[in-house]
């Protein structure tokens, strides 16, 4: 049976998994989720593949991706989290400018900018993405 989160139909928490090479910016990001009421940290990971593989296995509602990634980038991990987690929206995070970075509008539901990581930032975004949620 399918999961009714926050993206379903059904009531739940908005689950974030929070993809970034960095310790310091994945603590953060899980830090500041853990906090938000009605959001919890479904998961992290490290690389581009290990997003695609942690989202198929936890099927998350938000995908939280730094663009610059070991291995494939961001862009490219959020191509195929898409396609095994049709459901989860990839919002892209990097310090640098949204125009300066290739993004698929198509795979890629939003960016963040680092510096911006918050909760109000965060529930923006979500509710922009999911304005029925």
């Amino acid at each position: 049976m399918e999961r009714q989160g926050a993206s379903a139909t059904g009531p739940g928490p908005v689950r974030v998994l929070v993809v970034d090479d960095q310790r310091p910016f994945r603590t953060a990001a899980a830090a500041v989720i853990a906090r938000m009421p009605g959001w919890e940290v479904a998961g992290v990971a490290e690389t581009g593949e290990d997003a695609v593989a942690v989202a198929e296995d936890l099927r998350p509602d938000l995908v939280l991706m730094d663009y610059n990634l070991p291995g494939i980038d961001g862009a490219q991990a959020a191509a195929r989290v898409r396609e095994v987690a049709p459901r989860a929206a990839t919002v892209l995070c990097s310090t640098y400018r949204a125009e300066d970075l290739r993004i698929d509008p198509a795979t890629i539901a939003g960016y963040l900018h680092k510096e911006e990581l918050g909760a109000p930032v965060l529930r923006a975004l979500w509710a922009r993405i999911h304005p029925a949620a």
